[in-house]
């Protein structure tokens, strides 16, 4: 092995004005939301802890540190052997950050340095990775419509996981007049250890020995030496040992840190008593402190965890293996369809991040499965309530903004019966106060909500062909993996100049070409055959083979011969009717019948 240099870098001096590449045969861009999530955490929380009302600038050099770990690149032309999740990222975040500034109207030239660089009047990205130029570009430019059919993988998962940042960012706790002091912070006082190698060969041999052998203990093998140091029976440590192991390795199998993540959740989910205040220079308490060191937490909370006698350590292991099986059964319902549990594959389609900390909070140990199944179901519901009431009164469901809603639901739902969570949870419906004839005449599509409103519509549809008789297609509505996904579709094209009889201006028309009542779900490929085609027209492809009922439902075929149809129609006194033209009139009709069906399908029966 040759000569090997380790220096301390901030992340301004790792990317400004500097080029990486990935070769072609290593991974692409595979983080999901919940790795965004906590790395978004994890930086606002550290320099919220620092910042106070009222500081310059210059007073952020002295803000508390954040470490990211190291960065191992070889040859000279920079490419990333290790480090390649964390800097896609970090410039992701980099990305969001300069367009908020600009929204703004600041500048702070250095992000974009740390973006981009030019040479000989070209511009070029600084993580130079070819099949991401396009969606790298469109990101950069704020594109609000980015076609990614053609796309790689790794540009697909980019471009979802800064939408993700764009939510997920707490602008409510660092506001417009912080966010340079947070770039600041970020360039400066986020620290790698870059280690540099001279081939690629030896790169992977520094990345195999750190991985293999050179590395400190987890935080999740400290916290088992610690609770195995209070078990003083050998034979007893030792059954414990391997029921430990294998539950990590059960956690760990296709999430290598999947073990830290629970651990994470389960703590905060049953044991977490105290919160952070939502202000500048608070301290952080439970929750901020099981996220970044739970390992010491555990070790400085004995009492709230009530391990005093050896046989409580022994139980704390126990339900470490009791709790992870839970949170296993409700990640393979969050990944695969079944109708058992299907609210909570709804929530997780809309990437809801808190949704397993909650369902988790009900969970008592012992509970059998019948008991777990209950308390899944009901929770999941309400957190759908929970999303439909935010989003459909334009509040948002950034992490930040509900983390203390949520934990405060958490604690009121901690360890309930079933019959006492249907109880609070029919009590936290109505402190919602949701009505969707106040909201829904005002609810409307914009950047920001088009992934949850294709939910909704899908549920809807989804919801009329159950009741029709016929299986639900919810999955195909909202699954974006194919070439032809279904997107949501305006029922009137965007030519205002063809309607200005009777919108009165551009913003008018743009307010109900948005709106939920004049909005459809539809195959891609069928929205861009009619982006620009009359309602006429449009209305021949909603009522064939290519709509669904949802869609059909704007022409007069759909009432005919289709009995289940009608049924559900006259059992619910449904307005449903066809339509020879579309505007603001039957618009409001739509909204109407909107009004109902999402009475009907999301009400307080939910926790009966």
């Amino acid at each position: 092995m040759q000569k090997i240099e380790g220096n301390e870098k901030n992340l301004k001096q790792l990317l400004m004005n500097t080029k990486y590449t990935i070769h072609y045969y290593q991974r692409g861009y595979m983080w999901q939301r919940k790795h965004v999530a906590e790395l978004i955490e994890d930086l606002t929380d550290e320099f919220l802890t620092s910042y106070k009302a009222g500081d310059t600038r210059e007073a952020v050099k002295s803000y508390g540190i954040y470490f990211m770990g190291s960065i191992v690149l070889a040859g000279r032309d920079n490419a990333i052997i290790d480090g390649q999740q964390r800097l896609s990222s970090l410039t992701l975040l980099l990305m969001y950050l300069n367009n908020r500034l600009r929204e703004n109207g600041q500048t702070y030239g250095t992000i974009e340095q740390m973006i981009f660089s030019e040479s000989f009047g070209k511009k070029s990205f600084n993580l130079d990775i070819e099949d991401r130029q396009k969606c790298m570009n469109a990101i950069f430019s704020d594109e609000q419509s980015f076609d990614l059919t053609n796309e790689s993988d790794s540009a697909k998962n980019l471009y979802d996981r800064y939408i993700d940042i764009a939510e997920l960012f707490p602008s409510d706790a660092i506001t417009d007049d912080m966010l340079l002091h947070f770039c600041d912070w970020l360039g400066e006082r986020v620290f790698f250890i870059e280690i540099v190698a001279a081939t690629e060969q030896d790169a992977y041999k520094i990345f195999v020995t750190m991985n293999d052998r050179g590395l400190s203990l987890t935080p999740t093998e400290m916290l088992k030496g610690y609770i195995l140091s209070e078990i003083k029976n050998d034979a007893r440590r030792k059954e414990l040992d391997i029921l430990w192991k294998q539950t990590v390795q059960d956690l760990t199998r296709g999430e290598p840190k999947g073990d830290e993540i629970f651990l994470k959740v389960w703590l905060r989910s049953q044991y977490a008593q105290t919160i952070r205040e939502r202000r500048a220079g608070a301290v952080n308490q439970d929750y901020e402190i099981i996220g970044t060191s739970f390992h010491n937490w555990v070790r400085d909370n004995k009492d709230k965890l009530c391990l005093s006698a050896e046989s409580d350590y022994e139980k704390f292991v126990l339900k470490f293996a009791e709790f992870s099986g839970v949170y296993q059964r409700i990640q393979r319902a969050e990944e695969v369809f079944s109708y058992d549990t299907r609210h909570v594959f709804y929530n997780a389609r809309v990437s809801f991040t808190f949704q397993m900390q909650l369902l988790l909070a009900t969970i008592s140990s012992g509970d059998n499965q019948n008991i777990i199944t209950q308390k899944i179901n009901l929770t999941a519901m309400f957190v759908e309530m929970y999303i439909l009431s935010r989003i459909t009164q334009g509040r948002g469901l950034a992490y930040d903004t509900i983390k203390s809603y949520v934990f405060d639901l958490t604690k009121s739902i901690r360890g309930l019966s079933v019959g006492e969570l249907k109880a609070e949870l029919s009590r936290q419906y109505d402190k919602l106060g949701y009505d969707p004839a106040a909201i829904l005449p005002d609810f409307a599509l914009n950047r920001n909500n088009k992934r949850y409103i294709r939910h909704f519509l899908a549920r809807i549809i989804s919801f009329i062909e159950e009741q029709k008789g016929e299986s639900s297609h919810y999955c195909e509505y909202v699954d974006t993996s194919g070439k032809n996904p279904y997107e949501v579709e305006h029922i009137i094209s965007n030519h205002y100049e063809n309607f200005t009889r009777e919108y009165s201006d551009p913003a008018d028309f743009s307010r109900w070409r948005n709106s939920i009542g004049a909005l459809l779900l539809m195959r891609k490929k069928i929205n861009a055959s009619l982006s620009d085609a009359d309602y006429n027209h449009k209305l021949a492809k909603y009522c064939s083979d290519d709509g669904n009922i949802y869609s059909a439902s704007l022409g007069k075929e759909a009432y005919k011969n289709n009995p289940g149809f009608k049924k559900f129609i006259r059992d619910n006194d449904l307005p449903f009717k066809a339509y020879a033209q579309f505007g603001k009139a039957e618009i409001r009709e739509r909204i109407n019948l909107l009004v109902k069906l999402f009475s009907l399908i999301w009400n307080s029966d939910m926790f009966m």
